[in-house]
This record gives C-alpha cells, structure tokens and sequence, in this order.
C-alpha cells in the first residue's frame, strides 16, 4: 500500500455524527467550532442525545437508519462513537460509500478486524482516522519533540501505566465478544499507542502477558474481559517496554496516568495531576532535577477529530503510513490476548 498523493480540497465539510453519547457530542462540538464544517446528519437512537446535538448542528437532519444516512451524497465524512462491537462493520459501510471515517477506537475488536477496514480504505481511496486522542495534548507533544530530537540519547526503557479507579459504565465493555478486550484494549491501547509512536513503530518481541478478573489469573482462551493487566516486551531496537491497566483499582485517586522514557542521556514523562483525567504535565530528568516542560491547562479533548476534520478538508486521503500503525497496534493486543493473528 502506497499513501496517495491525491488532494482535492473542500471549501465546505459536511459531516454525518453516529452516536452521540458524551464522547460523540464532545467531538461534534469541538469539529463544528470551525466555520467551513458544518452537521449534516445525526444517527443516534437515545432522543435526549439527538437533542443535544441538534443545539450543537439544528440544521442537521436526524436520520432513522445508519444506512440512510450514507446515501446522502453530500456527506464528506462520517465520525463513529459506537460501541466497539460496530466499528469494523460501520466504518467499512461508510468507506464503500465513499465517506471518510473518525472513530472511536478500538478501530476494531482484533486484527482481523482492523485489517479488512484498512484494506477497505485502500481500495476506496478515504481517510482513516482513529481517536487516539493523547497523541494531540500538548504535554505528550513535547514529549515526542524531545525524544525525536536525540536531547535524551537512545531510548532503552519506557514505562506505561493506565489505572482507573472505575470501570465503564456500559455493560457491553464486560462481554468480550461485543469488546473485545477489557482494560487493555480499553487503557492500554493509548499508551502502547504512544509508547510505539515514539519508537517509530519498531516491531516487538519477547511479549510476556498476564491478565486478571477480580485478582484471579486468566487463563488462555477464557472468555472473560481483564480487569488488570501487566505486559512486558522488547522492540527490535532494543528498547524494553512494560504496561500495567487496570479498571476499578483501589489506586488512591481517580486515575494513574504515565509515560515515561529513560534514555542514555536523561529521561521525559507524561503524567496526570492530581488523578485528574484531563490534565498532564510533560517533565525531563536529568540525574536528581526535574524540569517541568508543559503544565495544565490545555483543551485537547477532541483535538484528534479536529486534526482529521482539518486534513479531510485540505483533500488529504488514504494514509498508509497510519494505517500501517493502527495494524501493528491491532496485532499487538491480539498477541497480548494470545489471539492467533
């Protein structure tokens, strides 16, 4: 696959929303904040949410079907907060009606998934986009600028938390055949995200996982969604990564949220203040200092549907490089769930 050089660009982007929970209707105000983007057409089952969203876009027009909606041929893209059972299936629909897709990640419950979507895309030629949403704060940003710069040396460890001290709260995530995964494909799948990103994707070996319910260790081919994990494994580049998530840990505070890296020449973290969810401080070490490179505030929620909204508006297509990530990640957790790939 070879990432296309096409671009068309659009003076105006009409975009089609399904599912507006609290992620969705985040995401479509923070899109529609620009001007030359505009909401076209809703799907959403739950009328209070409709509602909401129809003071966010009330030009827009509620449609009783997903497959309605994709026949509106003035319809650009389509952004999908689903549950995760749908996404693979619903982001193909709007690839093979030639819309480009935003969705809620997981992109799909394994790689198997995640690889027919991404052959979809190819073959229709639209861009993919995935919330992985802590790429785009600018704490993780920095990160990423100092590690690419060599200012740490060569990365050899990084280490990765994600505990939530609640669970989610829709009885679908605890049925791994509608999931797919607990904790892992849930909270791990954004650090690993960005652990890898750092690390130019380099391939893994050594993978050691271990995964529990209620602190008992799960067996392989048990059907039944981890609410902790502890996984460790090597890059190619010799780089040893370890992750620990949970959901419903007793961790003290809301949410324990790093990432940090230590290189031959000092170290850099991403991390959340005070269990808070949304805000994060990015430090560098050198020997005993600490120096605080970014500190709150910062409004990121929705900043990754926004940078895809933008790239669709400038005619930007199929990514092959992204989709090459999304892949990788996808066989990850399959390895990490002993899946056969």
């Amino acid at each position: 696959m070879k990432t296309t050089a096409e671009k068309t660009k659009l003076k105006t982007l009409n975009l089609g929303f399904v599912g507006l929970g609290w992620i969705g209707l985040n995401r479509m105000k923070r899109v529609l904040s620009n001007p030359n983007i505009k909401g076209t057409a809703i799907v959403e089952p739950l009328k209070e949410n409709a509602d909401q969203a129809l003071k966010i876009s009330e030009n827009a027009k509620v449609y009783e079907s997903y497959e309605e909606l994709l026949e509106n041929p003035e319809i650009d893209g389509v952004m999908i907060a689903t549950p995760s059972a749908l996404h693979a299936k619903q982001v193909k629909q709007a690839l093979k009606a030639k819309k480009a897709v935003f969705c809620q990640k997981p992109l799909g419950r394994n790689s198997t998934e995640v690889k027919q979507v991404i052959q979809t895309a190819y073959e229709n030629n639209q861009l993919l986009g995935v919330d992985l949403s802590y790429r785009f704060t600018k704490a993780f940003q920095q990160v990423y600028k100092i590690i690419k710069s060599g200012e740490i040396g060569k990365v050899f460890s990084a280490e990765l938390k994600f505990h939530n001290a609640y669970g989610p709260d829709k009885e679908w995530f605890y049925d791994i055949k509608k999931s797919g995964g607990g904790c892992v494909l849930d909270l791990g799948l954004h650090l690993i995200d960005l652990g890898l990103w750092c690390l130019d994707f380099s391939t893994i070996e050594n993978l050691q996982s271990h995964l529990f319910y209620q602190g008992k260790k799960i067996k392989k081919n048990e059907k039944i969604t981890e609410d902790f994990a502890s996984i460790s494994f090597l890059t190619s580049t010799n780089t040893s990564i370890n992750l620990q998530c949970s959901w419903n840990i007793s961790a003290g505070k809301d949410a324990v949220i790093s990432v940090h890296f230590y290189g031959t020449k000092g170290g850099v973290a991403f991390k959340n203040v005070a269990g808070s969810f949304y805000d994060f401080v990015a430090e560098k070490y050198t020997g005993t200092n600490t120096e605080i490179l970014i500190s709150p505030p910062d409004y990121w929620s929705g900043k990754a549907a926004e940078v895809w909204a933008e790239k669709l508006l400038n005619g930007e297509k199929f990514n092959a490089v992204n989709a090459k990530e999304h892949l990788r990640l996808a066989e990850i957790i399959d390895k990490i769930y002993e899946r056969e790939i």
